[in-house]
């Protein structure tokens, strides 16, 4: 059973504010428990390894249908931006490793090629 802890849920300024009300109500103890907690023993170098280690893209919630074509259009807009906002501001573009990891396992090949052609022409449609 759900129901919202003590608080207004209208106060919350943001999704994640909002996910903090809800809690889960258990029958047989009555205690609550928070749902965005971690698991007890979860350390964040297991998250990261978890992370290095992805094969395939993980679900996104903008893109929630079979088709994924925007979702391969927009990790590759995203990923030529991140570079292109992080070198003009001359940070390491490390974190824009994970868009391009995401639009080359979505992507084909034939579209990426196209792209990075269109792009060296100037004739990108996209705006980066």
């Amino acid at each position: 059973m759900y129901r919202t802890s003590p608080g207004n849920i209208a106060d919350a300024k943001s999704p994640q504010d909002r996910t903090s009300y809800l809690v889960r109500v258990s029958p047989a103890t009555s205690s609550s428990v928070t749902l965005n907690q971690r698991p007890a023993g979860l350390k964040m170098e297991d998250i990261q390894t978890k992370l290095d280690n992805y094969r395939t893209v993980p679900f996104d919630a903008r893109f929630p249908n079979q088709n994924q074509t925007k979702n391969c259009w927009s990790n590759y807009l995203d990923f030529h931006r991140c570079q292109k906002s992080l070198t003009a501001k001359g940070v390491d573009v490390t974190p824009c490793d994970w868009y391009r990891r995401v639009y080359k396992s979505l992507c084909p090949m034939s579209w990426v090629q196209k792209w990075e052609d269109q792009r060296a022409d100037g004739t990108f449609p996209g705006k980066i």
